[in-house]
C-alpha cells in the first residue's frame, strides 16, 4: 500500500459502503505467531474490516513485527498497529494508529512518546493515522498502564469536549476505550453526546461482547467497533460474525 493515505481511505470507504464496521485486535502478548495467524483468519472470515495488533503490556518489538509478518501472510486485510508504547512501532504493518492518550495524567502518553516513535514510523515508511484515544471508566489494562483519568460513563459532556478538542487538534479519528476484557461497554450517552460534535471517524472498544450491544452503539454513531478479548476464545470467534453483521446492519440516529 503505497498511495499516501491508502489505509485510512480504504477504512472510509468500507465505512461508506457497509455502514459500520468491525476491527479485530490481537494482544501480542504471549501468542505464537501461528495462533495470531489464526485468530487473525478466523477474524477475516468472520468479516473484519482489518485487524490491529497491540496490547497494552506487549514490549517485545522483534516479537511483535514477527507477529504481524505472519498476521500478513495469513490474511489480505489490513494489519495496523495499536501501540501501546515507542516499542510497538514495527516496520512490516500497513499502517499505525498515532495516538495521543489525551486524558491522562502523565504527558508521556500525549506527546512524548509521540515525538520518541515519529522518527520510527517515518523511518518504516508506515502510514500515520492521527487519533485521539480516550479512556472511558476503568480502562482496565490500558487505562493502568497510560495512568489515565478515566472519564466517567455517566459524564458524556466530559467525553465531547475531549473529543470537540481533538478535532481542532486535527485528530481524523477518535478512539472511546472501555478497556480490554472489562463487563461494561462504552456508554451509549457517551457516543451519542460525542457524535453530536466530532466529524472525524468514531472507533469504540472494549466489553462488546454480544450483538445487540453493537447494534447500539453504531445507532448512536460509532463508525468503528472494535473486538479484542472475544477472538481469544472458540466460542466467541463464533459470535464474532453476528457481531459484525449487527454492526453492518445497525443504522446510525
Amino acid at each position: 500500500m503505497t498511495n499516501k493515505y491508502s489505509v485510512e481511505q480504504l477504512i472510509k470507504n468500507e465505512i461508506k459502503k457497509r455502514g459500520a464496521i468491525c476491527f479485530g485486535l490481537i494482544d501480542s502478548e504471549g501468542l505464537t505467531e501461528q495462533e495470531a495467524a489464526k485468530m487473525a483468519k478466523e477474524a477475516d472470515k468472520a468479516g473484519v474490516a482489518a485487524i490491529l495488533v497491540g496490547g497494552s503490556t506487549a514490549m517485545d518489538q522483534l516479537e511483535l513485527d514477527k507477529v504481524v509478518r505472519a498476521i500478513k501472510k495469513a490474511v489480505a486485510k489490513p494489519v495496523i498497529i495499536f501501540p501501546s508504547n515507542v516499542n510497538s512501532v514495527v516496520p512490516s504493518a500497513d499502517a499505525i494508529l498515532f495516538s495521543s492518550l489525551l486524558n491522562s495524567e502523565n504527558t508521556y502518553f500525549i506527546t512524548e512518546a509521540q515525538a520518541l516513535g515519529a522518527l520510527l514510523v517515518k523511518k518504516y515508511g508506515l502510514e500515520a493515522i492521527p487519533m485521539a484515544y480516550l479512556i472511558v471508566g476503568e480502562g482496565g489494562a490500558a487505562g493502568f498502564i497510560g495512568k489515565a483519568r478515566g472519564i466517567p460513563n455517566s459524564k458524556p459532556e466530559i467525553a465531547a469536549m475531549y473529543a470537540l478538542a481533538s478535532q481542532y487538534l486535527g485528530m481524523r479519528f477518535l478512539y472511546l476505550e472501555a478497556g480490554s476484557g472489562v463487563i461494561s461497554h462504552v456508554s451509549s450517552q457517551m457516543v451519542q453526546a460525542v457524535r453530536k460534535v466530532y466529524d472525524g471517524v468514531l472507533i469504540v472498544g472494549g466489553g462488546i461482547t454480544k450483538p445487540e450491544i453493537a447494534e447500539e452503539l453504531v445507532k448512536c454513531g460509532a463508525d468503528i467497533l472494535v473486538i479484542g478479548t472475544l477472538l481469544e476464545s472458540k466460542d466467541g470467534r463464533k459470535l464474532l460474525s453476528k457481531i459484525v453483521n449487527a454492526a453492518e446492519s445497525a443504522k446510525a440516529l
